[in-house]
């Protein structure tokens, strides 16, 4: 019989953006999940996200529950090894720090026990790098979600050369439970969307910066002319331009200087204009 979202336990490591939604998307599915921050701070405030969410989802006409009972299957705890041994699933959702997150999955892998499947949420870094440093990295990949997580319909799923058999199919008929898609592909710097979303954000800075035409301008271009839900410098300032100029420079690093970043993006990340998160990257948020 084939493993169900609503009879298993997901944990996510980070409560950010990220972290949140993808703990909102479970849990809306009949998941519970626990949720695993730094302190009861950073608890608390992973906690209101996920209940802004599912707020704004029900508006929406986007959630079967009501929020309140949706939140009811949300647990946050302050320790990684307050992971139920017994959960179905580990998705790490920290910042793209490889030390980091090889902290974290080793910590989980630790708490929890031999058939826990245990996820990255990297939009670049190579996966099989990070589960080189687990005890069995058979049932490691990648989950690369995308922002915002609940409506997005596409999961990026990473298999690395010791993804082992068996476990890519648990993921990708969990991912289908959540409605989304998964799109499988090998690991490589930067997998597929996140290469190609980078070279066409990046171009689009370079045109910004040259004087091409206006952000404006750049994204309505992409946005009538090609069909994009979104330009590509919108696109930046909803991912965040600290993490795409991160991100870019790890392409560059590895892939060669078609991929360095502009000196624009340096300097809005210099200034603190991030994006929507701060209220200003390459448009103004309110």
């Amino acid at each position: 019989m084939a493993e169900t979202v609503k009879a298993g336990t997901i944990g996510v490591i980070g409560g950010g953006r990220m972290g949140a939604g993808i703990a909102q998307a479970f849990a809306a599915a009949g998941a519970g999940v626990v949720v695993v921050e730094s302190d009861a701070s950073a608890a608390g405030a992973a906690r209101a996200r996920i209940e802004t969410g599912l707020k704004r989802a029900a508006e929406r006409g986007k959630l079967t529950d009501a929020p309140e009972s949706v939140l009811a299957r949300v647990e946050t705890v302050t320790d990684i090894a307050a992971l139920p041994s017994s959960a179905a699933l580990v998705v790490e959702a920290v910042p793209e720090d490889v030390r980091l997150k090889i902290a974290v999955l080793t910590a989980a892998e630790r708490a929890v026990g031999e058939g826990t499947v245990l996820a990255t949420n990297t939009s670049a870094l190579s996966v099989g790098e990070l589960g080189a440093a687990l005890s069995d990295a058979t049932r490691f990949l990648g989950t690369h979600f995308f922002n915002p997580v609940p409506p997005s319909k596409l999961v990026e799923v990473v298999t690395h050369a010791g993804t082992g058999p068996g476990v890519l199919d648990r993921v990708t008929g969990w991912v289908r439970e959540l409605g989304k898609t998964a799109v499988v592909v090998r690991d490589s710097p930067g997998f597929a969307t996140s290469r190609l979303g980078v070279a066409l954000g990046l171009e689009a800075i370079r045109m910004l910066q040259e004087g091409v035409a206006d952000a404006e301008s750049i994204d309505h271009a992409m946005e009538l002319g090609y069909g994009h839900p979104m330009g590509p410098l919108r696109t930046t300032d909803l991912v965040g331009l600290d993490v795409r100029l991160a991100i870019a420079e790890h392409l560059a690093e590895v892939l060669g200087d078609r991929f360095a970043p502009p000196e624009l993006l340096r300097e809005k990340v210099e200034k603190g204009e991030l994006g929507r998160k701060s209220g200003k990257g390459f448009h103004t948020w309110s």
